[in-house]
């Protein structure tokens, strides 16, 4: 279905006010920021802001929700014969190999870091969608398994892919937040897939294979 007018433009002011936002925190810090003052650089009111972002944390992360469900997507959309682990193992090295700015790899973004490091609030927002990505992945575990509501494995299972996820996004950022340079830190963390890969038990690897029809 088309976007309409109306959509448009509340996606293009939504992103405008975010745009707006992450300027400023790069350029002053997130706690010397105000939502005010996001307000009127945006040239908007401030219940324009909050209208679209209900906590000024939502404005630095505001493409958390794509984030939040990515591993889970990537579960539901493997392939037949494909474990959930095996899924986003080649998801992860298919974005690392593309030296794609949505894991990362990208110019400044060590400024994106340092805005995170220095802000209590952000690295509290930052664990709990951690743990989002947790809860979304065992969701997608239990439906692509059948697996009882009390049954513990897609629970730990989901504690290791995430991992994977966690293991990438951490050296990443470390890396990048001393200067160096995408396509350079790319080619570690494929290295560092593969090691990942070694470490990870056969079970885990075979856990969740869709089925050839």
């Amino acid at each position: 279905m088309a976007e309409g007018l109306r959509e448009r433009k509340k996606r293009q002011t939504r992103q405008y006010i975010s745009d707006v936002a992450t300027h400023l925190f790069i350029e002053r810090g997130f706690d010397a920021v105000t939502v005010a003052e996001i307000a009127e650089a945006a040239n908007v009111s401030v219940n324009t802001v909050y209208n679209y972002f209900p906590a000024k944390e939502d404005l630095f992360f505001d493409r958390s929700a794509g984030v939040a469900d990515r591993l889970a997507r990537w579960i539901r959309a493997r392939g037949a014969g494909e474990s959930a682990a095996r899924a986003v193992l080649r998801e992860l090295r298919g974005e690392v190999e593309a030296v794609s700015p949505r894991i990362g790899l990208m110019a400044g973004y060590d400024r994106f870091m340092r805005v995170i490091q220095d802000a209590p609030p952000l690295r509290s927002r930052l664990w709990s969608l951690q743990q989002e990505i947790h809860d979304n992945v065992v969701v997608a575990l239990r439906e692509e398994t059948g697996a009882e509501e009390g049954d513990p494995l897609p629970d730990l299972m989901a504690g290791q892919i995430c991992w994977v996820h966690q293991a990438v996004f951490v050296h990443i950022g470390r890396e990048m937040l001393v200067g160096r340079e995408p396509a350079e830190v790319s080619r570690e963390v494929l290295v560092l897939l593969d090691d990942i890969e070694e470490l990870l038990s056969e079970k885990v690897l075979d856990y969740a294979v869709r089925a050839v029809s």
